[in-house]
């Protein structure tokens, strides 16, 4: 099972070919695989229950109090609810629930399973009770955590390399088919961890392994369960124009404005971050009740449903792109606008990945640009979506394959169009950033980076 010893002061790092080449590499395949099998059990329930308990809180609760239908005010008091538990789940369990959804999508470092649970409870009740975040950023840290103590039980004396490898292969099992594709799952780990070289063959191998023998494990669950599927699809597709000049022209300006938004988006959040955490329980509770009041001005407005503002978009962008011609170009603005600011809030305070929201509101801009003279609306969507996914999360290739491959076939007649948008958008992005740099007394994370 050990690729090999410990980097030590007096132990040179074995180079990637010797890793593979060893016994143990053989031993890690093998473990990696059957790992993948409980963990993309453990995935798909998590992504069941919230789906469960939000159908639950949002549908079957307000019902059975007498209501017609779920009132405009209703994610208020349930968002407050939020706000307690995950503050606490972040105040007393170990590994604060996660990672900071403001600070981006991080991966580095090898996970610890004592995190699980407060990862767990903090990400289902941001997910389930509303706030605009998704779940690939606590299934990954749940795949990683549950892979690294699996690991710990059966050989104590793991060397850091072996543990930070089945880790990494435990995160692509838990998001194999959050994304549509397993394949989509391994890029976006790749990108977000930064591996590249030989030693990228070593994680990536395993992982993808472990990722195949999820996908298959979510499918057979899809079709035993009854309960349908959990992955990013987008089930109405309407067939995008070929590329034109004018496309061309509003390629560069999607990727402009997108910069500009994720910007905004992302300032706004960590801003909000730095006054929630002097005080951790009063001001989740206020950015939960906000998300909720962004949702009932919305729905006030525009007679739409408070899901659009709601939750992190995942199961309503394929509605979204499928009932377009049904939203004004005012009532497409005033989702961007309120969406936006329910984003920024559930940054500041939650726990959940932005990969989602920053999906949703991305093709709510492009659907807007569709408005206008030379574009359609499928390419403008697609257009928002790589454009505002690289902006939020600077991981280029992820963001380009995210807003083609969703469109299926399709897909392959924007991509030209979007790789302009995702370029123009990632340059900007980083010359407008703000300096990152650790916290005062930050320290970074023990073990070998991975995903």
């Amino acid at each position: 099972m050990p690729v090999g010893p410990a980097a030590g002061p007096a132990t040179a790092p074995q180079e990637p070919l010797e890793i593979v080449r060893g016994r143990g590499y053989i031993s890690l395949l093998v473990i990696s695989a059957a790992l993948g099998v409980p963990i993309s059990c453990v995935a798909y329930g998590f992504l069941a229950l919230v789906s469960e308990l939000q159908s639950l809180l949002y549908e079957d609760l307000p019902k059975g109090l007498g209501f017609s239908g779920t009132p405009d005010w209703w994610a208020m008091p349930l968002l407050a609810v939020a706000g307690v538990l995950v503050a606490l789940t972040i105040r007393h369990l170990p590994g604060k629930g996660g990672h900071e959804p403001a600070e981006g999508l991080k991966t580095g470092g090898t996970p610890s399973v004592t995190t699980v649970p407060g990862v767990a409870l903090a990400a289902i009740a941001t997910l389930s009770l509303g706030a605009v975040l998704g779940p690939e950023a606590p299934l990954i840290a749940l795949g990683g955590g549950l892979a690294a103590g699996a690991i710990r039980m059966l050989k104590r004396d793991t060397p850091p390399t072996a543990l930070a490898v089945v880790a990494a292969a435990g995160s692509f099992a838990a998001i194999s088919e959050l994304l549509g594709s397993p394949l989509l799952g391994a890029f976006l780990l790749m990108e977000a961890s930064g591996l590249a070289g030989p030693m990228l063959g070593v994680v990536l191998v395993p992982g993808l392994l472990a990722a195949g023998v999820g996908s298959l494990i979510f499918t057979g669950l899809d079709n035993w369960t009854g309960l349908g599927t959990y992955s990013l699809s987008l089930h109405q597709v309407p067939p995008p124009d070929r590329p034109t000049l004018a496309a061309f022209g509003w390629a560069i300006v999607a990727g402009l404005a997108a910069a500009i938004l994720g910007e905004a988006i992302r300032r706004s959040g960590r801003h909000l971050q730095k006054h929630v955490e002097r005080r951790r329980l009063l001001l989740t509770v206020v950015m939960g009740v906000s998300i909720g009041l962004f949702a009932l001005l919305y729905a006030t407005i525009t007679g739409k449903p408070i899901s659009g503002v709601l939750f992190s978009g995942e199961t309503t962008i394929g509605p979204l792109l499928a009932d377009q011609a049904t939203y004004s170009l005012g009532t497409l603005l005033l989702l961007v606008v309120f969406k936006s600011l329910a984003y920024s809030a559930s940054l500041s305070a939650f726990r959940g990945g932005p990969v989602f929201p920053s999906l949703f509101v991305g093709g709510a801009v492009g659907l807007a640009m569709s408005h206008l003279p030379g574009l359609d609306p499928t390419t403008g969507f697609a257009l928002g979506m790589g454009a505002l996914s690289v902006a939020m999360l600077k991981l280029p290739m992820t963001a380009v394959l995210l807003a083609t491959l969703l469109l299926g076939s399709d897909g392959l007649t924007v991509m030209p169009l979007v790789i302009v948008a995702v370029v123009v958008a990632y340059v900007l992005t980083l010359r407008l950033a703000e300096p990152e740099g650790p916290r005062p007394g930050e320290r970074k994370p023990d073990g070998p980076a991975v995903p």
